[in-house]
């Protein structure tokens, strides 16, 4: 299949073209957004609406001095203003820079400094942060808030209705459009530049991944922010580009309950869930009136337990998919097209080479544990490390893009995630992956969330620790013993931690990764 696949990649191509000013062309009153706020009110916004906001905002942008390849950033939970943002900055030729807004200062200030953002949009929440920060960000020359301001703060609505006409700019494929920071659990951030083209080698994956996406009647939300390549381009690019409404909606802190009501009561069909979300779903009630088509989910391997769960609650499938802020879906499980194999992230997606590799950068065979790594050139793939030539030359062996990710090929073609190199466990000689213990743990009834690291021990160099968020209400008298013994039964004796410890919730990166780092570092023993 992946023979026969060949890239259709033109030489000019542009986001905003391909995502807001073409479908408003011909289809001006397609609902592109509908966005639902804090208050309960619901807005509805077209392709022609979204069009019109973006070169309004663009406009004032360029009459500011703001063009091609200026960074622009956008601290914003979401909402329209997002989307407008973006659509305007890729309109100039410009790159965006998303942030979360859950960001404190020095993650802001690092990333707008190393950046050298030109301008940003925020808005009354997180502008006092911002402007803190104002002083030592001499490149930092606009500042828009979407909320009333003060001078020298634009307020980002005067400038759009009062912006002149705007005429966008020609890009390449090849040109720069988003820059895109890693979570940083390693050593300072790294800002990860992409092309327009990498809408494009995100396709594959999406349409594969929820079964032959769009179909009619399709909506899709992400509760993941979008300021994260998994919520932007996961699913939020995709619906625009595709033409399906995409439902925009703020959680300051995750509920499951009302993620299950607003997928009940918007229709959304198709969803793009990390693992902790899918965890916390699973404890609460499904509404009977929910008609989910598809589910991706990436970022933390799924157990076998939880996808019986979707299979029989939601009457449709998870399908796991994988990649990173680098080079983004390239691995899926599509149950409407292949078999899926519990506990692996699928196949290749047409259009990418995957192999396992060792040190040299050599293939490895069925079954070998090596290095995931992702053969370039592909549209999905990013340009370089922003100001960082070094890192992003070590990050390749020849053409071998590596992952960083342990895993396995199996011989029918399904990968296997094993860990991060820097997560591996050394007990007794053997290495340790967390994650099919985390698994295992998870699929206990009492437990939300589970970490697996290795702490020191005299005689096995490392022993296997878990801690483990619970259930409200769950009890604790005899669990640990149970949770030892079921990773025992369950996976293998040598995998069993010696020791597990209730926590009340777990440290996540923004984008709901699970930082084992910072477990290790906090002196656990």
């Amino acid at each position: 299949m992946r023979a026969r696949f060949r890239w259709q990649v033109p030489q000019r191509f542009n986001i905003a073209e391909r995502c807001c000013d073409s479908w408003a062309r011909e289809f001006s009153d397609r609902v592109a957004i509908v966005h639902l706020d804090g208050a309960g009110a619901r807005q509805e916004w077209s392709y022609g609406r979204l069009k019109r906001a973006s070169d309004g905002l663009a406009a004032s942008l360029r009459a500011r001095g703001v063009g091609f390849g200026d960074r622009v950033a956008v601290l914003l939970a979401q909402c329209p203003e997002v989307m407008i943002a973006h659509m305007a900055a890729y309109k100039l030729g410009a790159v965006v820079l998303p942030l979360f807004t859950l960001f404190g200062p020095d993650a802001l200030d690092y990333r707008l400094r190393d950046s050298g953002a030109r301008a940003l949009v925020t808005d009354g929440d997180n502008l006092d942060k911002v402007m803190a920060l104002r002083a030592g960000l001499p490149d930092l020359a606009e500042i828009y808030c979407i909320d009333r301001a003060a001078a020298p703060v634009r307020t980002f609505w005067d400038e759009v209705e009062t912006a002149s006409a705007f005429q966008p700019v020609d890009t390449l494929a090849e040109d720069p459009a988003c820059l895109i920071y890693t979570s940083g659990t390693t050593g300072d951030p790294k800002g990860v530049l992409h092309a327009h083209r990498f809408l494009i080698g995100h396709l594959p994956s999406v349409e594969a991944h929820h079964e032959g996406f769009p179909q009619p009647g399709d909506t899709g939300w992400t509760p993941a922010d979008w300021a994260w390549i998994g919520g932007l381009m996961d699913m939020a690019m995709p619906c625009l580009h595709y033409g399906v409404p995409l439902v925009s909606h703020r959680m300051r802190r995750f509920d499951a309950d009302a993620a299950w009501r607003l997928i009940a009561a918007e229709h959304v069909r198709n969803l793009f869930l990390p693992p902790t979300a899918l965890k916390l779903m699973r404890q609460a009630q499904v509404p009977c009136d929910v008609a989910i088509r598809s589910v991706g989910s990436g970022g933390e391997a799924l157990g076998a337990d939880l996808l019986d769960w979707a299979q029989t609650a939601l009457n449709a499938p998870i399908n796991e998919i994988y990649g990173q802020t680098e080079c983004n879906l390239v691995l899926a499980s599509c149950a409407g097209s292949m078999p899926v194999v519990p506990g692996s992230m699928g196949q290749p997606v047409p259009g990418f080479d995957v192999a396992v590799i060792d040190a040299a950068g050599a293939e490895l065979g069925d079954g070998e544990v090596g290095e995931i790594a992702v053969r370039r050139p592909n549209p999905v793939m990013f340009l370089r490390y922003w100001n960082k030539p070094a890192q992003t030359a070590e990050r390749f062996t020849g053409d071998w893009m590596r992952t960083g990710d342990l895993g396995r090929r199996d011989e029918r073609g399904y990968f296997w995630y094993v860990s991060r190199d820097d997560d591996v466990i050394t007990s007794s000689g053997y290495r340790i992956g967390p994650v099919e213990i985390e698994n295992c743990l998870t699929g206990h009834p009492d437990v939300v969330m589970a970490a697996v690291i290795g702490v020191p021990d005299a005689t096995r160099g490392e022993a296997v620790k878990a801690f483990v968020v619970l259930r409200d209400g769950a009890g604790w008298d005899g669990l640990e013993a149970a949770l030892i013994a079921r990773v025992k039964a369950r996976v293998s004796p040598h995998l069993a931690p010696r020791t597990v410890e209730r926590i009340a919730a777990l440290p996540m990166t923004a984008t709901g990764k699970i930082m084992r780092r910072s477990l290790r570092d906090s002196g656990v023993s």
